[in-house]
This record gives C-alpha cells, sequence and structure tokens, in this order.
C-alpha cells in the first residue's frame, strides 16, 4: 500500500512539473515578440518632362559676323575663333533654335602664308560648335560660304551673294594688292564673294614675280555664311529661367 502511494504521489509531482514547466515555456512563448519589419518609405517618381527638339535641315546657311582678326601669317593649324549669328535661325517648321547673337565657334584646317611669286595666302576653316545664349552648346558640322542671295545681298563693305555651295570648296584667300580677304572656289577654279575689302579692278593686276602676294586678313565685322553640312537638332530656343 505504502509503495501504491509513493509511485502515485511521485506521479502526481512529475505531472506537476510537466505542467509547470509547460505553462513556463508557454508564458515565455507569449513574451517573445517578432521584430517588426520598418518599411522604406516609398519614394515619388517625378517624371521629366519631354523635351521635344527642332531640325535645321542640311543645306542651310547662317549669316555671320567675324569677332577677332583671322591672318593668314599668323593664323595655326588648330587654331579656333568666333563668330556671332546676325539672324536668328529657324527650324524646318519656323521654330527659332539659334537666336541672333549666338557664336558659332570655327576651327583653322588649313593655312598657307602669303609667298614669293605673288602667291597670297589662304586659310581653310571649317565650324564646329553652336554656343547660344543660355548656355546650350551642339556640335555642328559647317562650311565657310558667301551668303545665299535669298537671305538677302550686303553692301560694298560687307559679304557680296553669290551661289550656294553646290560643288565647290570655298576658302579664304588674300586679296592682292587691295587687301582684304577672297572667298575663292579652291575645286573648280575661280572665285567667289569678295569679303572684306574693295573689289577693285587692279587688285591681280601686280606681276607674280615682282611681289609676294598679299595675306589674308579676316577682320572682326566681316561678314560671311556657315553651310550646315549635316543637320542639326535643338530644342526651341527659351532664354535662362524661363
Amino acid at each position: 500500500m505504502n509503495r501504491i502511494l509513493k509511485n502515485k504521489n511521485f506521479l502526481a509531482l512529475l505531472i506537476a512539473l510537466t505542467l509547470a514547466v509547460g505553462l513556463s515555456g508557454s508564458a515565455g512563448a507569449q513574451v517573445k515578440k517578432k521584430p517588426v519589419l520598418k518599411k522604406a518609405p516609398v519614394k515619388k517618381v517625378v517624371a521629366k518632362p519631354v523635351v521635344k527638339y527642332y531640325t535645321i535641315p542640311a543645306g542651310e546657311t547662317l549669316h555671320v559676323r567675324m569677332d577677332q582678326t583671322l591672318s593668314s601669317k599668323t593664323a595655326k593649324i588648330g587654331d579656333t575663333f568666333t563668330t556671332t549669328t546676325i539672324d536668328p535661325v529657324y527650324s524646318s517648321n519656323g521654330v527659332v533654335v539659334i537666336p541672333q547673337g549666338s557664336k558659332i565657334v570655327g576651327r583653322v584646317d588649313q593655312v598657307k602664308p602669303a609667298a614669293k611669286g605673288g602667291k597670297p595666302g589662304e586659310i581653310d576653316v571649317t565650324f564646329v560648335e553652336a554656343r547660344l545664349p543660355n548656355g546650350t552648346k551642339k556640335v555642328i558640322s559647317g562650311s565657310l560660304t558667301d551668303l545665299d542671295t535669298k537671305k538677302g545681298k550686303s553692301d560694298s563693305e560687307g559679304t557680296v551673294s553669290g551661289d550656294k555651295m553646290g560643288h565647290r570648296k570655298i576658302i579664304f584667300g588674300g586679296g592682292g594688292g587691295v587687301g582684304g580677304a577672297v572667298l575663292g572656289g579652291a575645286v573648280g577654279g575661280g572665285k567667289g564673294a569678295i569679303i572684306g575689302g574693295i573689289a577693285g579692278a587692279v587688285g591681280g593686276l601686280i606681276a607674280e614675280n615682282q611681289t609676294k602676294g598679299e595675306n589674308v586678313e579676316v577682320k572682326p565685322g566681316t561678314e560671311f555664311g556657315v553651310y550646315l553640312n549635316k543637320s542639326v537638332s535643338l530644342p526651341k530656343f527659351a532664354e535662362v529661367g524661363n
């Protein structure tokens, strides 16, 4: 009998301990909480305004004015110079993309100083960049040309209007005995429009064997054309802050 009681007491104690441990574990499990994961704030995506571009077609002639002196006596290959647009430049659908007062950057590609035997100086240039008043810069491919007659003629102190580029290669050339500069047709012979000097009849009459040729000197204010070899796309021009 005593053994049975002892066994019952032991079993009751074992059950009591088991329940206590279970309740303790359950309480501990209830106290322990899962960590709360914070969600990252959702960033609002603001759509950038779509910039619309307008095209100036190849073959357009820009009317520009020289900003500084360019001479075959001092110029070197790779030298750059600037010109200023006299008229605004419009896209094919009539939007102003290059305003009046923009800078068109030129680069000297070849230069020949005047030489004995009456050989005049020559400067071959290309135009490589447009710089707008609002800070916009655009790479261009432009060639020297006289002004298109459709764009208007200039007086005797400016550029004499002539043909379009066609197949001619236009360069700055020495003006002979009367000074100034000549836009010469290097390919196909002949001379193009005379700029920056007087178109005197005696200009080429000095005997070649008696004198050194005239160095070409393109002075500030000289007007001529920049022929676009490739089309150019730019946004509609807007002043800074507009």
